[in-house]
């Protein structure tokens, strides 16, 4: 399977040590007033992706909510799906995720095998990515329908072994999430820890609800942060947090035209 722009795009901001910022839109939650309210508010604080899905989705607001973002946005939309019956062409990319922290073979191979023909036929960008859930204080809705316990909150190792394995296979992302409605956020501590283990990006997602949370999560070695429920919640912390990555990002490109 050849890489893909959005593949090449993401590795490149890692190189130059560019952060993004990813706004998660769960469709079962987000209604076409809220989509078109978040679309006004990125016009103005920029975002890098948009991730439609969720871990259920039991309405058929999906294929109305990516025809709305594509319409009205030259965003990315990448799908973040958690079965083979969440699939879109509209989009324009799929986070393929593999549950390595867990041992359910259905969603580490089973339903990747369902979808595998869907996939081959459509134009979707595919990012193979190794998805790992992080015990953030309760249980969520996607380790409770995966059927498989999250990694320890205090165990960075546990994490780093997992990341480091799941790179070996040939996935070429890791995402570390807490879940939707984390208590708190994935550790510095383990944030770190992954960073160290691998090379390719890391997507960090999951109680990310203020913006000190974002800053040390970037800090800690995220490429992308993912926020979701906050904004659902405030559509006004999109602001804050655009904030918080193109600072950080200034930063960055200073430093880079300095050493140059």
């Amino acid at each position: 399977m050849r890489l893909t722009s959005l593949y090449d795009g993401l590795s490149k901001r890692r190189t130059h040590g560019r952060k993004a910022l990813a706004v998660l839109l769960d469709p079962d939650n987000l209604d076409e007033a809220g989509c078109r309210r978040l679309l006004e508010l990125s016009e103005t604080h920029p975002i890098d992706y948009f991730f439609v899905g969720g871990s259920l989705v039991m309405t058929t607001h999906q294929a109305a909510l990516i025809r709305l973002l594509k319409e009205h946005s030259a965003v990315p939309v990448l799908l973040f799906p958690s079965h083979s019956l969440h699939l879109d062409p509209q989009a324009d990319g799929i986070l393929l995720l593999s549950l390595i922290s867990g041992r359910n073979p259905e969603f580490l191979i089973g339903q990747h095998v369902i979808a595998a023909p869907l996939l081959r036929q459509s134009n979707l960008q595919i990012l193979p990515t190794g998805y790992m859930l992080v015990d953030t204080g309760r249980q969520t809705t996607a380790s409770y329908v995966s059927g498989t316990t999250p990694l320890p909150y205090d165990k960075p190792s546990i994490a780093a072994c997992t990341a480091m394995a799941g790179e070996q296979l040939g996935l070429r992302l890791i995402y570390l999430d807490g879940g939707s409605g984390a208590m708190y956020p994935v550790s510095t501590a383990m944030i770190r820890a992954v960073r160290q283990a691998i090379e390719v990006p890391l997507v960090v997602g999951g109680g990310i609800n203020t913006a000190d949370k974002a800053q040390a999560a970037l800090e800690a070695g995220a490429d992308v942060i993912v926020v979701g429920n906050q904004i659902e919640k405030t559509p006004e912390f999109l602001g804050e947090v655009s904030r918080v990555v193109q600072a950080f990002n200034t930063v960055s490109d200073a430093v880079a035209h300095k050493s140059s």
